[in-house]
């Protein structure tokens, strides 16, 4: 039995490194920069604009709709934001070098026009399920503007998927696994009062979870960000440099393992792409799930407010933990065997800031995979009423819960590369409709901003949903 076990383990594992290969982050970084130059570099343009949009109080008011703009922006993010803006990046740097930081930007600069355009094509081609809510995302983008029903079942049942694996018990592991480690509170005890917390919220819907992740967000968000901030005050000195060796090793550096300079700026733009990717999530076809529940009847209003989350997740949090990591040195004490990315990054903070640093990543960690398995349940849910209709969401979300509850006492050593598996299956038909609709994520654009960002008459195309059976 253990033969059998370790040969699926190696073959999952091979599966993914071949789906998240070369190819895969060449096509996903490529669709961003086709994107962004199509869009005529609209990221760089309207990030203002974007952000001013995003924490304002103004609405679309009367639009179609669940939740408000800002409660979509933090579902959103409450999924992306994750234990990748802390053990990804410290991985990122031990595999890559400090200049694996400088590819990360790089990745979320491109990858803000993939969110943009993720965000227009889930609220243009968005439906009204049989409960009155909002339904969308690459599935319904994939169906009702290519007309390619087997390519949108491949992301649902793949989203449906990949759920619960990176975003449920994988999460709830590593949130059971901190509070033991750091105060000795058994896994079961964690794993129960988790399972019933992520049920009170998520048998509630879009509106209970957008209600619950406005507040946790920002809350987790500014609370790493501000201690980060604190340890970079403090060894102020030593920030110019940090920055400074960041931009060398992206093009003249050595990875940490040494060797020559050409090996090492491979490594750099490999792994700084490659966990850039799995940070931000642009280009997987995740996030405009959330924004398809947004109230707006403007795709590109919520599209700019979206693609804030990119630039949320990369250029500001993971570059806490980057500069943190640097400029302390800890990233010079690199050592996979001995150190794993969230020690490492736990490591620094401590260094940083003797007493309290190392708690400030235990919370974060805690609060950012919470986070995470109320965002991603949502999608999860959204990627099976797609595939089994309306009725079967009670089910999902009971299903869900308990599986918070089941990661939280086992462990699971092949879930992480099924779930890369799942979510390279995601992403594949997600870039095909990024790539095929671009004409369409260009029109709503220009009629947006030629309107004076005004009310878009005739925008989306909402519709009631098909084949839910209720």
């Amino acid at each position: 039995m253990e033969g059998f076990w370790g040969t699926l383990a190696a073959l999952l594992s091979a599966a993914s490194d071949f789906v998240w290969g070369p190819p895969m982050l060449v096509l996903i970084v490529g669709t961003g920069l086709f994107l962004t130059i199509r869009l005529r570099g609209l990221q760089f343009r309207e990030l203002g604009y974007a952000l001013r949009l995003a924490f304002s109080r103004r609405q679309d008011q009367g639009s179609e709709g669940d939740v408000n703009h800002f409660q979509a922006l933090m579902t959103a993010l409450a999924a992306t934001v994750g234990t990748g803006n802390i053990a990804g990046v410290a991985a990122a740097v031990t595999l890559g070098g400090p200049g694996a930081v400088f590819w990360m930007w790089v990745t979320a600069l491109v990858g803000m026009a993939t969110k943009y355009a993720e965000a227009i094509l889930a609220v243009t081609y968005r439906v009204r399920n049989a409960r009155g809510e909002m339904a969308g995302g690459p599935m319904y983008a994939l169906e009702r503007g290519l007309g390619q029903k087997w390519l949108a079942v491949m992301f649902a049942l793949s989203g449906a998927i990949a759920g619960f694996g990176i975003g449920n018990t994988v999460q709830a592991y590593e949130v059971a696994n901190n509070i033991q480690q750091y105060w000795g509170v058994p896994s079961w005890i964690t794993g129960l009062v988790m399972a019933v917390l992520t049920g009170l919220v998520i048998l509630g819907g879009i509106k209970s979870i957008g209600r619950v992740t406005a507040v946790l967000v920002p809350f987790m968000a500014l609370f790493y960000v501000i201690g980060g901030l604190i340890i970079l005050a403090r060894h102020l000195d030593a920030v110019p440099g940090a920055i400074a060796l960041i931009l060398s090793h992206a093009f003249t550096g050595e990875a940490v393992g040494g060797g020559v300079v050409g090996a090492g700026v491979r490594e750099a733009i490999r792994w700084g792409v490659a966990r850039g990717v799995f940070s931000n999530e642009a280009g997987l076809g995740s996030a405009p799930i959330a924004a398809a529940a947004a109230k707006t009847d403007i795709p590109a209003r919520q599209a700019l407010v979206s693609m804030t989350g990119t630039f949320i997740d990369t250029v500001v949090v993971c570059s806490v933990t980057g500069l943190v990591l640097v400029a302390t040195g800890m990233w010079q004490q690199a050592d996979p065997q001995t150190l794993t990315g969230a020690q490492l990054t736990t490591r620094a903070f401590e260094v940083g800031l003797p007493g309290p640093g190392g708690l400030i990543v235990v919370v974060g960690l805690i609060l950012f995979a919470y986070s995470t398995i109320l965002g991603w349940a949502y999608y999860g849910e959204k990627c099976f009423e797609y595939l089994f209709g309306t009725r079967a969401i009670t089910v999902y979300r009971a299903v869900w819960t308990v599986a918070v509850f089941a990661g939280s006492v086992a462990t699971f050593g092949m879930v992480w590369d099924f779930a890369d598996v799942m979510n390279g299956l995601m992403a594949v038909p997600n870039l095909i409709s990024l790539l095929a609709l671009s004409g369409v994520v260009v029109r709503e654009t220009e009629r947006f901003f030629a309107t004076g960002r005004q009310v878009v008459p005739g925008s989306g195309q909402q519709a009631v949903a098909p084949g839910t059976g209720d």
